[in-house]
C-alpha cells in the first residue's frame, strides 16, 4: 500500500518535475537535453544487440559514475560478450560517463521511478542483472526489475545516518524494497548495520569500490600548467566545493595568508554552472584571481585560481601541498576524501562528513586527515600544516598506506555478480 501511495504521489508530481528540469536548465542547459529519456522514451543505439547479455548499471551522478569505473572495466575484461547499459540522473553524471567510457557502454538517462516507464525500459533492454550504485534505492525500480525476473544488487552500498532516518519513516516500504534485492554489498560494517536495522537480511560487507580507483600505479601526473603557476609557492586545493562554501574558504585563506603570504588557493566548484559565481565572489572579496581556462589571467601575483574544468580533479590534487574536500564546511556531508589521500596530499575537511563518515574516520585514525569546525579554524589548520613539511609528508604517506591496505572491494563485489551472470535468464 505504501508503494502505491508513493507511486500516486510521484505521478501527481510529474508536471512539477518537468518544470523543475526546465528551471534548472536556465543555469545548466544540459538539463534540457535528452529530456524524453527521463520520461520513458527509449533511445537504444544501433550497436545495441538484443541477443547479447546486458547488465543495467545505475549511477546517479559524477561520484557514483567514477566509483563504477573499476567495476565496468573488470566486467568488460571478464565477460567479452557482455553489454553494459549505464544510466545516470544528472547531466554532470552523463558527461562523466561519456568521458570515462565513450561508446564502450550504452549511455542513457534512467527513467523516473514510475512503473509504466520502467516496464517500457526493461522490455526494451531486457537486462540480465541490475546493479544500483551506492544509495540508489527506488521502490518501483526494484519492484519492476524483480517482477521482470531481473536480480537486483546494490553495489558499493552506503547508508548515511541522514538517509537511514529518512527510510525509517517508511519501515514497511523500506523492508519490502530491501527484501526484493538479491544482495546488498555494503561499504562498511556501519552501513551494513543500518541496512539490517531497516530489515535487510541479505547484506555482505565488501568494502568501498572507491579504493579500487586508486590502486598501485594510479597516481596521475601533476598538471604542467598548475605547476608553472604554482612556482615555488605552496598550493592548497579545495575540491568539489558547494554553494555557500567558498565564502568560508576565503575566510580560511585570508587567515592563512597572514602567516604564509606566498600561498596559492585553487578552488574547484563541484558543479560547472557555479564556476562564474565562485570567480566573481573571489574578485569581490578583493583577491587577485584567475581561471584555469584563461591562462593569460594568471600571474605570479595571483592568489586564487578557479579550476573551471572537468575531469582534472585528481591532477589538481597531485599538485597540492594541502587538500580540502568540499561539501564539508556546509551541511552536505562531504565528498570523496580518498581522492587526495591516494596521491599523498594531506587531507583537510570541515565538520560535515555524514556521506563519508567511515572513510573520514579511517583516514583520521591513520593520521592522514584532519578536520576544522569553521572557516577560521580551517585557516589555522592550513597555517599549521604549511609551517610543518614533515607533518604534511607523514599525513600524505599515511593516506597512501590506507589506500594500499583496502584493495579487496572489487574482487568481493565481482564474486557476488559472477553467479548471477552464469545463470540462465528467467
Amino acid at each position: 500500500m505504501q508503494r502505491l501511495i508513493y507511486s500516486l504521489v510521484f505521478h501527481l508530481a510529474l508536471p512539477g518535475v518537468w518544470l523543475r528540469l526546465l528551471w534548472r536548465s536556465r543555469r545548466a542547459p544540459a538539463y534540457r537535453q535528452r529530456i524524453g529519456e527521463r520520461f520513458g522514451h527509449i533511445r537504444a543505439p544501433a550497436e545495441f544487440d538484443p541477443a547479447r547479455p546486458l547488465i543495467w548499471l545505475h549511477a546517479v551522478s559524477v561520484g557514483e559514475t567514477v566509483a563504477a569505473k573499476p567495476l565496468v572495466e573488470a566486467l568488460r575484461a571478464e565477460f567479452a560478450d557482455l553489454q553494459i547499459l549505464l544510466t545516470n540522473m544528472t547531466p554532470t553524471g552523463a558527461e562523466q560517463a561519456r568521458r570515462l567510457f565513450g561508446d564502450s557502454v550504452i549511455r542513457h538517462y534512467a527513467p523516473y521511478d514510475i512503473g509504466w516507464m520502467l516496464r517500457r525500459f526493461l522490455r526494451a533492454f531486457r537486462p540480465r542483472l541490475l546493479l544500483l550504485m551506492e544509495t540508489e534505492l527506488w521502490p518501483n525500480t526494484i519492484h519492476e526489475a524483480r517482477r521482470a525476473g531481473v536480480p537486483v544488487l546494490l553495489v558499493n552500498g552506503r547508508l548515511s545516518d541522514k538517509s537511514w532516518r529518512a527510510y525509517r519513516r517508511f519501515p514497511r516500504l523500506s523492508q519490502i524494497m530491501l527484501g526484493q534485492m538479491r544482495r546488498i554489498c555494503a561499504q562498511s560494517e556501519a552501513d551494513a548495520e543500518r541496512f539490517h536495522d531497516l530489515g535487510a537480511m541479505n547484506v555482505q560487507v565488501t568494502g568501498s569500490l572507491k579504493f579500487a580507483l586508486h590502486g598501485s600505479g594510479s597516481k596521475p601526473r601533476a598538471l604542467d600548467a598548475i605547476e608553472h603557476w604554482k612556482g615555488g609557492r605552496r598550493l592548497i586545493v579545495a575540491g568539489s566545493t558547494r554553494e555557500g562554501e567558498e565564502g568560508k574558504l576565503l575566510q580560511a585563506f585570508r587567515r592563512c595568508l597572514a602567516d604564509h603570504p606566498e600561498s596559492l588557493l585553487l578552488i574547484v566548484p563541484r558543479h560547472p554552472e557555479r564556476f562564474d559565481e565562485a570567480f566573481a565572489l573571489c574578485v569581490a572579496e578583493g583577491f587577485r584571481s584567475g581561471r584555469r581556462s584563461e591562462a593569460e589571467s594568471v600571474t605570479d601575483a595571483t592568489q586564487i585560481l578557479i579550476g573551471d574544468s572537468m575531469g582534472e580533479m585528481m591532477t589538481y590534487f597531485a599538485s597540492a601541498d594541502i587538500a580540502f574536500v568540499g561539501g564539508s564546511l556546509v551541511d552536505t556531508g562531504c565528498h570523496n576524501v580518498l581522492e587526495p589521500a591516494a596521491v599523498g596530499a594531506p587531507v583537510s575537511i570541515g565538520p560535515s562528513r555524514f556521506n563519508f563518515a567511515d572513510l573520514c574516520e579511517l583516514l583520521e585514525d591513520a593520521g592522514a586527515l584532519r578536520s576544522a569546525g569553521d572557516g577560521e579554524a580551517l585557516g589555522e589548520l592550513w597555517s599549521e600544516l604549511l609551517a610543518n613539511p614533515e607533518l604534511r609528508e607523514r599525513m600524505g604517506e599515511a593516506g597512501k598506506a590506507v589506500i594500499a591496505a583496502n584493495q579487496q572491494a572489487l574482487e568481493l563485489t565481482l564474486a557476488e555478480i559472477r553467479p548471477l551472470l552464469a545463470r540462465r535468464p528467467e
